[in-house]
């Protein structure tokens, strides 16, 4: 008798596709609204970008990427902030969370056989594919966490001097925190800022959502394919 059984498993290639379609969209699309941004600020700053009044305040949206001159009665932005670009990179960003979401949790399960969106698969194979998306996940919010954060790990209360040669003189931190990975940098002129713009920070902690979805489908299957071979060998051992 085979030891090898098969059981009911989502069909998730599809979804894979399209994350991989709307991911490499989105960083191209990204690519151009940062291309869009170079000088763009300077350019409002020194007229050359005209607009509805005199020019208030210079911004920059995290994404999609866009430098938005601020104008006394309406803003200019770059190609970023527009409407055509704008809005297909927010619709590349929506496909990819929601086919990425559902690609993972779908590991989760084990559906009847026979269904229209079911295929044969064995234990072993789905442990091998879970561990493959929990490594992927998991690896991109380690490598993103330590480049926002390395400094709060290596020292969090001196996270801010960290890096650089300040002499006497070295930036206080006022306060931190891991989750995000961010501090409160205080400069001897007195000025404040933050440690990580704040997309980066929230960035790196949202990173960790897929990785944890991920990790529970690879714990189900580690589990799933233990009591399997548990049972096998019980079989086993009864037929001996």
């Amino acid at each position: 008798m085979s030891n090898t059984r098969t059981y009911g498993g989502y069909r998730t290639g599809g979804l894979w596709v399209a994350v991989g379609i709307s991911f490499g969209a989105v960083v191209v699309g990204s690519a151009l609204a940062l291309f869009g941004m170079l000088e763009f600020d300077e350019q409002c700053a020194q007229g050359l970008v005209t607009g509805p009044g005199e020019l208030g305040d210079i911004r920059y949206q995290a994404f999609p990427p866009a430098t938005i001159c601020e104008f006394e009665h309406g803003d200019v932005t770059s190609i970023g902030g527009g409407f055509v670009l704008g809005g297909l990179l927010w619709i590349g960003m929506l496909v990819l969370l929601v086919c990425l979401f559902a690609a993972l949790i779908a590991e989760w399960f084990e559906p009847e056989l026979g269904g229209p969106f079911v295929e044969p698969v064995s234990r072993a194979a789905k442990l091998r594919r879970t561990a493959v998306a929990f490594f992927v996940t998991g690896s991109a919010f380690l490598m993103f966490y330590a480049l926002a954060g390395w400094q709060l790990l290596a020292g969090p209360s001196s996270a801010c001097a960290a890096g650089a040669d300040w002499g006497t003189n070295p930036p206080t931190t006022l306060e931190y925190s891991f989750l995000p990975p961010q501090a409160t940098c205080r400069f001897t002129s007195g000025t404040t800022r933050q440690l990580n713009p704040d997309w980066v920070a929230y960035l790196a902690t949202e990173l960790a959502v897929p990785a944890l979805i991920a990790g529970v489908g690879f714990g189900l299957a580690w589990w799933r394919r233990r009591e399997e071979r548990r049972a096998i060998r019980q079989r086993d051992a009864a037929i001996s």
